[in-house]
């Protein structure tokens, strides 16, 4: 696993989590292009950072940057400036300029093919032991057949 962090950066972490989510379980070539193309003002310091765990994997443990995914990616709620407005009277207006914490976490794709489904039971074998009697399991989508009532509304004689 091959790990960069930011620090303290002045963004709220709500904003940053919408690119975070962009990205999260994106191989890294993929996740860097769609950073160059979104339209947040969050994607200039999670494109660095991006950038900066490829490159830890590249040059630390000599991984190929075809063989990497986002496995992780975390945004955390920083420490918070406390600021006031003016307002009428002599009152003031709390302003909370909060900040964030990033981490992202890359794994290669071997990995994650050793943790997969592969090891375990096939769909087949899943849908014998369905608890629901007349339902087949595929791929953990449970599908009913359900038969529907027909009613004639209209009796013409």
């Amino acid at each position: 696993m091959i790990t960069a962090s930011l620090k303290n950066y002045r963004i709220s972490p709500r904003k940053v989590r919408l690119v975070a989510d962009m990205i999260r379980g994106k191989n890294a070539i993929q996740a860097q292009t769609i950073l160059a193309h979104a339209v947040k003002k969050a994607k200039h310091p999670l494109r660095d950072l991006l950038d900066s765990a490829i490159a830890n994997a590249s040059h630390n443990h000599k991984i190929d940057i075809e063989t990497l995914f986002v496995k992780e990616i975390r945004v955390d709620m920083g420490f918070v400036l406390k600021r006031s407005q003016p307002m009428a009277r002599g009152s003031a207006f709390p302003i909370k300029k909060r900040t964030s914490h990033v981490s992202i976490v890359l794994d290669t794709k071997e990995a994650k093919r050793k943790k997969g489904r592969s090891a375990d039971r096939s769909d087949e074998a899943r849908s014998k032991d369905c608890c629901h009697k007349g339902a087949s399991c595929q791929s953990g989508q449970i599908i009913m057949n359900i038969s529907f009532l027909h009613f004639s509304f209209l009796n013409i004689n």
